[in-house]
């Protein structure tokens, strides 16, 4: 099975994050609605996922005739999806003016990712916590069918409050599943507040590690760093991998970065072409 994994350099990567966020800023603002901030936050690490790290072929995605040794990936913080509609359009998982039809009746892409609906997807979310235990299902029935694909999963820093992370996170280590590599999207902040204020998780590190996890720590708008540390997650035997990736609400537009206000707003026509003018400066 022909794999669609690229191996681009990392100017080129960058490139991708900066058109991936220009696809993210005009596809919530014709949506009407939608999370901008952590969908920015996250592009460097799917766009690693997608580009450097993880095998698929749009041609054979999940369903009837999948390839079964593609890598799974899981997004948990489902709301963040308009980051991996633009990465799956970019790969070939679906046409590319599907973007420009985002939450709306009939089209294939919903606010939140649905596997039934949407080629690509691997699992449908967006009630906050059950990602990790999706994923879980996928790395043991790997282990247990003996197949070497990996899975990951990108969780949210706000949705750790979850007890169900907590819990699933027991049955990660408990099963030894070094086929799983989570990725912890720290921007810091959620639809309230930050998340020190609300529920404070901190010591992360110390958290995940308590629980049986490895633990590496990046800048998650770091392609260097990212794929260090993915690969070193490869590495790792007999326990899951947690990559805490901190990152920038909103990144990549400065009216949005670390504000909570756009958590979950759609930019105005006028904010959406200030914040692609912004966007495209080198």
């Amino acid at each position: 099975m022909e794999n669609k994994r690229c191996d681009l350099k990392m100017k080129e990567l960058q490139e991708i994050a900066r058109e991936t966020r220009k696809d993210i800023i005009k596809m919530i603002n014709i949506a009407g609605s939608g999370h901008p901030g952590g969908s920015l936050s996250c592009v460097e690490i799917v766009v690693a996922l997608y580009f450097r790290v993880m095998h698929h072929n749009p041609k054979a995605p999940r369903g009837a005739t999948s390839w079964t040794d593609r890598d799974r990936f899981v997004l948990s913080k489902g709301h963040s999806v308009p980051t991996v509609y633009s990465v799956l359009s970019r790969m070939g998982f679906f046409p590319r003016d599907w973007l420009w039809k985002l939450r709306k009746i009939g089209s294939g892409l919903d606010g939140h990712p649905c596997m039934i609906k949407t080629p690509g997807i691997e699992a449908s979310t967006g009630s906050l916590g059950q990602g990790l235990s999706i994923a879980n299902g996928m790395a043991l029935a790997g282990k247990m069918d003996k197949k070497d694909y990996r899975v990951y999963v990108l969780l949210g820093d706000g949705e750790i409050e979850e007890g169900q992370i907590w819990e699933a996170s027991m049955t990660t280590s408990r099963y030894g599943l070094d086929n799983l590599c989570a990725i912890l999207d720290h921007n810091r902040l959620q639809i309230d507040d930050s998340i020190k204020n609300i529920k404070n998780p901190y010591p992360l590190a110390e958290k995940w590690q308590s629980f049986g996890w490895e633990v590496v720590e990046v800048d998650g708008h770091n392609f260097d760093e990212l794929l260090k540390a993915f690969e070193y997650s490869k590495q790792v035997k007999g326990k899951p991998t947690m990559i805490i990736a901190n990152t920038i609400k909103g990144k990549g537009v400065s009216f949005m970065e670390n504000q909570l206000a756009w958590h979950g707003k759609s930019p105005t026509t006028e904010q959406c072409e200030l914040a692609i003018k912004e966007i495209d400066q080198p």
